[in-house]
């Protein structure tokens, strides 16, 4: 039994100020030439499929175009995230299921499950939606359902899984041991985390809410696979490889999982350099950076006008200008000071002195320093 599992698709997504309409497109196009080639016996897409609640006329009509193509080479198995509608996403499911697009946004406490069939016997795949305490407490206020992980353990329990059956969940939460990413929706702490043991009567938990891709295991052995964002949204992914994951299921519960890799339109870079040197032909002619999105740190000492109009004139798809240098060095430094009330006098001056010079007093300074604070502190007259 193979499977493609995908997630965070995030359609309607902007970054920056640019529509990533062109690049979530050529993503797509990619996944469906590699249904094409894998042919799997369904898609797993584990939620966030579109970025927004209420979804542009566009995204929708993108996921539309998709869906069409997709459901006429393998049945789609789909449950909403954290960023959309549950009500959205579950319109017209009960009418397309019969187009084997098999839909799951809203929890209303039932056991939503496909089943397929291979030589080995049934594969029993478990769609459970984005979930959030109460969503869970209205269908089972006697159960514990205060935390997220309580909650979701309680939903678990009423699948009611048979463990002698191979099992497949597709679910969208965030798990303890996970790695995020800058581009997700973060909670404080780790309030909203799940942990890895309630996937234990699984043979294989097929993820989605983490951009980066990545494996954990329950202590069972199970593999709770995030497939991670197909394409990158944020700069701190600029040195992540995307990819979609296949996972094949054999007798007995086997499990292999391999990963596909996917070639974004643009890629991201981070760029660091004077002014001149980024703008010099020598150093990126016989590069993608001019045609892929950026984000650059000048290093000038003195801040450049016009920098940002003048260095998209070479690198159009720029997200970021910042400067690196002794004036930034300075800023942060000021930052710093916020914890001044933790220090004595003589502290805070020489944090002052370094912030705004950018350097330390010499011993002569300290000197004459401490002896205008302590004539100062006795109230005379420092002059």
């Amino acid at each position: 039994m193979k499977f493609i599992h995908t997630s965070d698709l995030h359609i309607g997504r902007r970054l920056g100020e640019y529509g990533l309409a062109d690049d979530q497109r050529t993503i797509l196009s990619q996944l469906l030439s590699l249904i094409r080639t894998e042919a799997p016996d369904a898609l797993l897409i584990a939620g966030d499929i579109y970025d927004k609640t209420v979804p542009s006329a566009d995204a929708v009509r993108l996921l539309d175009d998709f869906l069409t193509e997709a459901a006429a080479l393998t049945q789609i198995l789909l449950v909403s995230g954290n960023h959309d509608s549950p009500e959205r996403i579950s319109f017209g499911g009960r009418l397309i299921a019969g187009a084997g697009v098999h839909l799951c946004g809203i929890y209303d406490g039932q056991v939503h499950r496909v089943t397929f069939t291979d030589a080995w016997g049934e594969v029993h795949v478990y769609l459970l939606p984005f979930l959030r305490p109460a969503d869970v407490r209205r269908y089972f206020p006697d159960c514990d359902t205060d935390t997220y992980d309580a909650a979701f353990g309680t939903a678990i329990a009423a699948l009611d899984v048979n463990p002698d059956a191979r099992n497949v969940i597709l679910a969208h939460q965030f798990v303890t041991g996970g790695e995020r990413s800058a581009s997700e929706t973060v909670s404080v702490g780790t309030a909203d985390a799940v942990r890895a043991e309630h996937f234990d009567v699984f043979d294989y938990a097929a993820l989605g809410h983490l951009h980066r891709a990545q494996t954990l295991h329950t202590p069972q052995g199970t593999p709770v696979r995030y497939s991670g964002s197909p394409m990158a949204y944020s700069i701190a992914e600029s040195d992540t490889e995307k990819s979609v994951t296949v996972v094949t299921l054999g007798d007995g519960g086997s499990c292999v999982v391999e990963t596909r890799p996917l070639t974004p339109l643009r890629r991201m870079y981070r760029l660091r350099g004077r002014y001149d040197e980024l703008m010099a032909l020598d150093y990126y002619r016989d590069t993608d950076y001019p045609a892929s999105y950026v984000q650059i740190t000048l290093t000038d000492e003195v801040d450049i006008p016009d920098a940002l109009y003048r260095l998209r004139t070479v690198y159009p798809y720029l997200l970021r200008l910042e400067y690196d240098n002794t004036r930034t060095h300075a800023e942060q430094d000021m930052t710093a000071l916020s914890d001044a009330d933790a220090m004595d006098p003589e502290e805070l001056f020489a944090a002052f002195f370094h912030a705004q010079n950018g350097s330390d007093m010499d011993a002569d300074m300290q000197e004459h320093m401490k002896a205008l604070i302590d004539r100062l502190w006795k109230g005379e007259d420092a002059r």
